[in-house]
């Protein structure tokens, strides 16, 4: 085992030791034994479990078979989530073929970034987490259910599924996943129209050609966002069936691994021959292995929110620190959009996550002796599933990569550190995503201009007050106390342009960017925010501001007396319409983005 993984394992679980203990004594008290859970319901209440469960009455009501609670993200809007419409029926036939049941125990919001960048709804999505997770709750609440299947995909549906199901983390819970769409436009020219667009260069019509080129059909976005790292994560923690993350939609194999999850479940309760329930598949251990994922394939910014906020709702405490102690010691196997310009369907075409998680385990950079949900032990990850006559199995994955351009073992890796660093300095912490910025360009000493917004931004772009000149875009209340810490896609592809015609730029900003950010230095997630009190608020046009991604700095460079007398500027006024008033109680109880920036408390 790796000594640095090794030790921030240690580190993480000394410093949770009281609240992991916490949990775990909740999760023990609630566990009702090898009895089926609507066992203990009363008449009148088991009646109203099975009242309207037609074929499955009968089963219900003797009260043997374990009964599987189905929580799903379904809706038809989002692509990635469209095909999740057919799942509930391929579970309960499932179940049945083993004398189980499942129910559909309820659905949780499912919103598209995609679709509210740039929008007023942008402002409720990092929030959607929480209302997922409250919702899942609510799902799980009628005491019916002796395992669970989550249904979801995208950025903070899987989070927001995860906080929810570890409040019953002594049920099993299988994570099951819909599967990429089939690859469209390839993305340097998506990336080249939306600059050109961004410059005045092309058309809104040629715009959205490319964009419905790109967004085509049903199964998840292609490029590597928090979506697809979220089905990355659910695999490489034990919470998926093996090989299942990249997995096509609609196709005789991704129906084969539904039905599996489904029997799996069933037999991972305390009813069936082996109970696995959550709180024994998610540990620190595990938490590490995601950690070490997120570093190896250049995933999701939006992770060193999520997977915090996640942890801790296992009584798991992690801090960025972890995530840079990490990330110094995992080699970069993966290039994929929008760290390259490959996606995920070429990703898992040339090996995978069976790949890549038999790469980290040889590297000993994952702990291989966790629990899964498929049974103890990772190796099981390291083998892909297929169909042969119609049936189900496993066979172990590819030893080697089948395109060296998109992934690559740990002997010849894309980098020999991760994706990610963090800063400090005398403007707070903050990430910045580093797999994606050429080297000259990590570090920086350029005058600020302070925007309150993304659209301040834009505006100032197309009116050519950005042109010809060296900066660091300061763009601020825009964490969770401020607005609910919205994605700021829309800052990248003007600065992209001025980047590319010579302009040294960079960012700061207390919000989010996520997929977002590339190839243009970005310090995301500073905190404390604005709203909080934090220094950013004090920055004025003009302030040098130091970015040194190398050595992991963040400052600016006033003096210090001087600067901590400035009044911090005015906040803009508080957002409403589109129903963002009803999460002003969100925004008003929301922690840092170092603790995972959500509104819940539960400990």
């Amino acid at each position: 085992m790796n000594q640095r993984i090794r030790e921030v394992t240690e580190r993480i679980a000394s410093r949770s030791r009281e609240t992991r203990a916490a949990y775990i004594e909740s999760m023990r008290a609630q566990h009702r034994g090898d009895a089926p859970a609507r066992a203990g319901l009363a008449a009148s209440n088991a009646a109203h479990v099975f009242a309207a469960a037609g074929e499955d009455k009968r089963v219900l009501k003797l009260l043997r078979a374990p009964n599987i609670g189905i929580v799903s993200a379904y809706n038809d809007m989002l692509s990635a989530h469209q095909p999740l419409g057919a799942f509930p029926e391929i579970i309960r036939a499932a179940a049945r073929e083993v004398g189980a049941t499942a129910q559909f125990a309820g659905g949780v919001p499912a919103m598209c970034d995609g679709v509210t960048q740039g929008r007023a709804g942008m402002e409720l999505s990092l929030f959607s987490r929480d209302v997922i997770a409250l919702a899942t709750a609510v799902a799980l609440s009628h005491e019916a259910f002796d395992a669970a299947l989550m249904l979801g995909v995208c950025d903070k549906i899987v989070p927001g599924l995860f906080i929810g199901a570890a409040r019953f983390g002594y049920l099993p819970v299988v994570f099951v996943p819909g599967g990429p769409m089939p690859s469209g436009l390839p993305n340097a020219e998506k990336s080249l129209i939306r600059k050109r667009y961004a410059a005045g260069d092309a058309t809104r019509e040629e715009l959205l050609e490319a964009e419905a080129a790109s967004y085509h059909a049903p199964g998840t976005c292609t490029f590597y966002g928090t979506a697809n790292s979220n089905q990355m994560l659910m695999e490489i923690m034990g919470l998926h069936l093996p090989g299942a993350a990249f997995v096509p939609p609609d196709t005789p194999l991704r129906t084969a691994l539904t039905a599996a999850a489904a029997r799996r479940a069933a037999a991972m309760s305390a009813l069936g021959p082996e109970y696995v329930p959550l709180h024994a598949v998610i540990d620190e251990r595990a938490i590490v292995n995601g950690i070490v994922g997120l570093m190896a394939t250049g995933g999701s910014t939006n992770h060193t929110l999520h997977l915090v906020a996640m942890a801790r709702a296992v009584g798991i405490q992690v801090d960025w620190t972890d995530f840079a102690d990490i990330s110094a010691v995992t080699p970069l196997l993966t290039r994929i959009y929008p760290n390259g310009q490959a996606d995920v369907n070429h990703f898992h075409a040339a090996g995978g996550t069976a790949f890549v998680i038999g790469e980290l385990i040889r590297a000993g950079l994952l702990h291989r002796d966790v629990q899964t949900v498929v049974g103890p032990g990772l190796d099981r990850y390291v083998q892909e599933p297929v169909l042969e006559d119609g049936v189900l199995v496993w066979r172990p994955g590819r030893a080697d990569s089948l395109d060296r351009s998109v992934l690559r073992g740990v002997d010849d890796p894309f980098s020999a550190q991760g994706g990610l660093t963090t800063l400090s300095g005398n403007l707070g912490r903050a990430v910045v995503k580093t797999s994606a910025v050429p080297a000259d360009r990590l570090a920086i000493t350029a005058p600020a201009i302070v925007f309150d917004s993304q659209a301040a931004l834009e505006s100032a772009f197309r009116a050519g007050e950005l042109d010809g000149r060296d900066f660091v875009a300061v763009v601020r209340y825009q964490g969770p106390r401020s607005n609910g810490m919205p994605e700021l896609h829309k800052l990248t592809p003007p600065l992209g342009v001025l980047q590319d015609r010579g302009q040294r730029v960079a960012i700061v900003t207390d919000g989010r960017m996520s997929g977002a950010s590339g190839q243009v230095l970005a310090a995301i997630h500073l905190t404390p925010e604005a709203a909080a009190d934090g220094p950013i608020a004090r920055i004025r046009n003009g302030d040098l501001i130091r970015i040194d991604a190398v050595n992991g700095t963040l400052e600016v460079e006033v003096p210090e007396d001087e600067f901590v007398r400035r009044p911090a500027a005015e906040p803009p006024p508080m957002s409403e319409g589109t129903g963002r008033e009803l999460f002003r109680l969100f925004r008003q109880n929301a922690i840092s983005a170092e603790q995972g920036a959500g509104a819940l408390a539960w400990d």
